[in-house]
């Protein structure tokens, strides 16, 4: 299997920019940079192996996006989109326990991407255009959770279409459980992860999933699934999963993101305020801490800060990744709060990861540092063209330095990493007048470059109209 089938790399990154365009206008998106970073590193390591077994080619490697895509819904959901781009709710990282189980859920997303399962989708639906190629595997997404979608699938004059679709797509999800094993297994994890996973997900799914008409499903049974992952871990004698304490609180940050009701997030801090949490093993301890102190936080709730961020660092005192983290909340909270020195004490804005970076980058600008901060997001950027949050911050820097220009053409860069080339093509205009108008007479580089990138959105723009 793996077989290309009809549609070519090129067309099938277009269709994926069009679905991914969607998802960064959803009001659901976010770009959490703790969060991101931490799902990064997992996903660069999963590359690392797809590419290690073979199965990333070098063509869709270089073609394709390779981006994950967060959204803050409570959803226990995950979802390949056409040309490398993934969704991944924080509902369904809050539910792991384990980087093993996260990188499982990631790894089988990959597999449909290297083995280009859209593609020989539009292979047997060959009559169907590629927007309604994926209306259907949103379908299909929406079927994996309730039967019931699956079987509307079957209504209509569509039926026979719509069940060997459905057949197909049982196949695709077995390929993508195998290989998907191969390159997390790889990547350093262990394959125990993805039947964890699997029995979470039943778990999670049993209230409203009765098992029920297996042939109308768009997912092998879960627990068919469990029982092949457990076979081929047998085999290769695999060592459990350890559970981290920091997965435990990126599992506890995605609980408080994804539950944003007051009384869910004054829950958080009853939690960390029970008399039995001093019972529980240190990696709850922290857990619980943390999302008490980032509701609080989030609730504005000062005093509980206060008191809670102490505890917190002393539970994850000798981690040092949970440590890091510990320190990054704080960071955060004082960047919130304008404590912009205190900002600077706890992350290096030099820092190549990219939390530190960001935060900082926002502290010195604050604290007329602009010039620094800029200088790095700039070095930042060029390494990270697609990372809209950096352009924008870097656009704010050349703000505050008065630097106009460079400010309109950083924000056009930061709406076209979005995939939002009208939006970017109208702020490459105003820079243009704006050059026009002498704000350009002691930087023509910049001129230049502003030129260069309007006629590559109008491109961009005129290919966007001639699809529609």
């Amino acid at each position: 299997m793996g077989q290309p089938g009809d549609l070519s790399t090129g067309a099938e990154r277009k269709l994926g920019e069009k679905v991914a365009r969607e998802m960064y206008r959803d009001p659901d998106y976010i770009d959490d940079p703790v969060l991101v970073e931490y799902v990064q590193d997992i996903w660069q390591k999963l590359l690392a192996g797809a590419r290690a077994r073979g199965e990333l080619t070098s063509e869709i490697d270089e073609r394709f996006a390779w981006q994950v895509l967060l959204g803050k819904d409570r959803e226990i959901n995950a979802f390949a989109v056409p040309g490398g781009y993934l969704g991944l709710q924080l509902g369904l990282i809050a539910i792991t326990t384990t980087a093993d189980e996260l990188a499982s859920v990631l790894a089988h997303e990959l597999s449909h991407v290297t083995q280009r399962h859209i593609s020989r989708m539009m292979e047997q639906q060959n009559k169907q255009t590629p927007l309604m190629i994926a209306g259907m595997i949103l379908g299909a997404l929406a079927a994996s959770r309730s039967p019931d979608a699956a079987g509307a699938l079957l209504t209509g004059s569509q039926a026979l279409a719509a069940q060997q679709q459905l057949n197909f797509s049982r196949d695709m999800e077995r390929e993508a459980d195998r290989v998907g094993l191969g390159v997390a297994t790889q990547a350093g994890y262990s394959p125990k992860g993805f039947v964890n996973m699997f029995e979470k997900l039943q778990q999670s799914s049993r209230l409203n999933d009765f098992g029920a008409f297996p042939y109308l499903r768009t997912h092998p049974l879960t627990t068919e699934r469990i029982a092949e992952m457990q076979s081929r871990q047998e085999l290769a004698g695999a060592a459990p999963p350890v559970p981290t304490l920091e997965h435990a609180l990126m599992a506890a940050r995605s609980r408080v993101i994804s539950n944003p009701g007051v009384d869910a997030q004054r829950s958080f801090l009853a939690d960390a305020d029970s008399a039995g949490l001093a019972s529980q093993p240190r990696m709850r301890q922290s857990a619980v801490l943390y999302a008490a102190t980032y509701a609080a936080f989030r609730l504005h709730d000062r005093a509980a800060v206060a008191r809670l961020l102490p505890r917190l660092h002393a539970s994850v005192a000798g981690d040092a990744a949970g440590e890091r983290q510990a320190r990054l909340l704080e960071a955060e909270i004082a960047l919130a709060t304008g404590d912009n020195a205190r900002v600077l004490k706890l992350v290096d804005p030099k820092s190549d990861h990219r939390p530190d970076l960001l935060f900082g980058a926002q502290a010195q600008v604050r604290s007329g540092q602009a010039k620094e901060a800029s200088e790095r997001l700039q070095t930042w950027v060029s390494l990270h063209p697609r990372d809209s949050t950096a352009w924008e911050d870097l656009s704010a820097a050349y703000q505050a330095q008065g630097e106009q220009l460079r400010a309109v053409r950083a924000d056009a860069e930061a709406q076209a990493a979005h995939l939002d080339y009208t939006a970017a093509l109208d702020r490459l205009k105003a820079a243009q007048d704006l050059a026009r108008k002498g704000a350009a007479r002691s930087d023509y580089i910049e001129a230049s470059i502003i030129d260069t990138r309007a006629r590559e959105m109008q491109s961009l723009v005129r290919e966007q109209a001639l699809e529609r």
